[in-house]
Parts: structure tokens; sequence; C-alpha cells
């Protein structure tokens, strides 16, 4: 299929041939799901942590008499039914990454970029050079492409001062190809991609 290509002043710059297995394939919701719990499971610190009863400083003297009483027998204030006592079957450290087979992780890849694609919210721009790599250049050249919240992906190396200007700017993100990701294409509105990028994806996915 066929994309038009702009460059950042949102004049055409010519036309590229995407790949259809890549950019053309059917938006499957579950599949993106699938790709982006697993991403943001690996970024959950598991570091929740509640003491048990060993975990708990408490005198372990028997604090009242086995019988005579007319209470109940404990033997220390560590348990969990008095106020300041262990908690049972609290969260504890762990990770709570799982795994996700690669072809899975590719298909979403790929759906994600099918998504965009489908919905209109792709943009292929010439490349990401930036010539002053000022905030307030840069601003005024994204209003003329009218994108507010998008994700930029470059080639290998992202131009400095596109990544400079694009720092302070809200709802702007900007990543190298190998970067891609599904979580990141599907939290911005637009994504935006250069020639070098289609390229590096296509042959990353093929």
């Amino acid at each position: 299929m066929k994309a038009k290509v702009v460059d950042l002043t949102n004049k055409a710059a010519g036309d590229v041939e995407l790949d259809e297995t890549i950019f053309g394939l059917e938006v499957r919701k579950d599949i993106l799901a699938r790709a982006v719990n697993w991403q943001l499971a690996k970024r959950r610190a598991g570091t929740h942590k509640v003491k048990i009863r060993s975990e708990i400083t408490q005198t372990t003297k028997k604090f009242v008499r086995q019988k005579g009483s007319g209470g109940a027998r404990h033997g220390a204030r560590s348990v969990n039914i008095f106020r300041g006592g262990g908690v049972v079957h609290g969260p504890q450290v762990r990770s709570h990454a799982h795994s996700l087979p690669k072809k899975v992780r590719k298909l979403a890849l790929k759906t994600a970029l099918s998504a965009k694609q489908a919905a209109g919210d792709l943009i292929i721009i010439k490349d990401l050079a930036h010539d002053s790599g000022k905030t307030k250049d840069l601003k005024a050249q994204l209003a003329g492409l009218k994108v507010d919240s998008a994700l930029f992906i470059g080639g290998s190396d992202v131009d400095m001062n596109f990544s400079r200007a694009a720092s302070n700017l809200i709802g702007i993100d900007v990543l190298p190809q190998q970067g891609a990701n599904v979580y990141d294409i599907l939290r911005r509105d637009k994504l935006v991609l250069s020639k070098d990028a289609v390229e590096a994806l296509e042959a990353r996915l093929k």
C-alpha cells in the first residue's frame, strides 16, 4: 500500500510503499491487550511488603494463663488477631513479570502499526532532522502537522536537535526504531515514522 510522505512543515515529500503484512493486518485487540499487560507487568517494581508473624518484634512470653481466665488460650502477641500483629497472606516482594511468546510479541507490534494505519493516525515523515533544536520552533512545525500527542520514531540514531527540542513538549515522545514498542505506540494519538524507521521496522518484522 502507498502512503504519502511529508516533511516537518507538512509539505509533500513523495510516497513510500508500506508492506501490507506489517501495516495492513486485522486489528486484534486481544493481542494488543496481552502485549500491553506483559510490558506493564515487567515495569512493576514488586517491592510491596508486609510483615508476617515471624518478623514482628513482640514478646513471646505467654501473656495470659492457660486456664481460668475465661478467655482464649494465647501464647504470643504477634498473631494476626491483635493490633500490631503480623499480616496473613499479605503481599511479599516478588517479580510480576511473565513470559509472552516471541511470535505473539512480534504480531502485537505489527498489529499496533496496522491499527494506527487503519485509523488514519499514521504519519510518514521524510526525516527527523531539526536545524535549531529549539522547542519553540518545533512546536510551531507540529502545529502545522496538527500533532499534539504523538510518538516519533526515527532511525537507529535520533537527531540530537530534534530530541532536545521535543523533550520539553508535553505529549510528544521520541524513540529510535529499535525502541518501538506496543505500549508507547498506543498511548499517543498519532504515530509519526521517519522513512528510515519504516525501512528498519519492515526489516525487523518480516
